[in-house]
């Protein structure tokens, strides 16, 4: 085998073209293209070496996809309401970062609808929505409504899931069981839902679609856990969301090692 890359890890960088195909980078490789890797004999092996995302700091645990204790205790961008939107406490003064919550969450945001394995309802950062439909594996997504904040964005996606999740189903998405939808009609309709609701606007754009590079899907899902098994090799079948496939059913979701060193290697 020959390492191509060695390096501290975040999730995968991802592209669309022309032709809405999906493009995968290793983060920080300089241009290190996952696709050319289908069908070849890949290694992951995690190094030992452990480092916060934020802060730098040599660790033994990462906690939050790759942060230190001390910076899920300090920084905006790992409190609850980053998970929770609707939650957001900016208004109340007690924000762990008004500069932080000025520049990410007093801004424009997307409430979509997205074909992952169900049809689900998200919130994202206008800015990033195509590279969030990404990380989730939709094949297709469409937004609904341009929220004037965080928290007015997290309010709409909570009156929506009382009537549709608002979670991935992973496994699913993986094995590309992803059910047939007309995301335009459901658009209609959660409009006449949430029409009551104020600070919103519609989004009346046609469907984005996305094609995932992958060779085969499994029928059944195994997940590789590099806590437990530090060094893992097989044949590249995919690569779809933040997960990488493997021939015998394996996959591994790469984002969940954030701030683990990881050493790639090609046959």
């Amino acid at each position: 085998m020959q390492e191509i890359y060695r390096g501290l890890t975040s999730k995968l960088k991802c592209t669309v073209g022309a032709q809405r195909e999906v493009h995968y980078e290793i983060a920080g490789s300089d241009g290190m293209v996952l696709q050319d890797l289908l069908g070849k004999q890949l290694k992951i092996e995690v190094t030992g070496v452990k480092a916060c995302v934020a802060c730098g700091k040599a660790l033994k645990k990462t906690f939050q996809q790759g942060y230190c204790f001390p910076c899920t205790q300090r920084l905006a961008v790992t409190d609850m309401c980053q998970m929770k939107p609707e939650t957001c406490h900016f208004a109340l003064g007690t924000c762990r970062d008004s500069h932080y919550a000025e520049k990410q969450c007093m801004i424009a945001h997307t409430v979509y609808l997205a074909r992952t394995s169900a049809v689900k309802v998200g919130v994202t950062r206008e800015y990033q929505e195509e590279t969030r439909w990404m990380d989730q594996g939709a094949v297709e997504a469409l937004p609904i409504a341009r929220a004037f904040s965080r928290r007015d964005a997290g309010l709409l996606e909570v009156a929506i899931a009382q009537e549709m999740t608002d979670k991935t189903h992973w496994r699913a998405m993986l094995k590309n069981e992803v059910v047939e939808a007309d995301l335009l009609e459901l658009r209609a309709q959660v409009w006449e839902r949430i029409q009551h609701l104020s600070h919103w606007q519609r989004r009346e754009e046609v469907p984005r679609r996305f094609s995932f590079p992958v060779l085969r899907y499994p029928s059944k899902v195994k997940s590789v856990n590099l806590d437990k098994q530090p060094s893992f090799q097989g044949c590249l079948t995919g690569i779809k969301g933040q997960y990488l496939m493997f021939d015998a059913e394996f996959v591994c979701n790469i984002r969940k090692y954030s701030g683990y060193e990881i050493s790639w290697s090609v046959e």
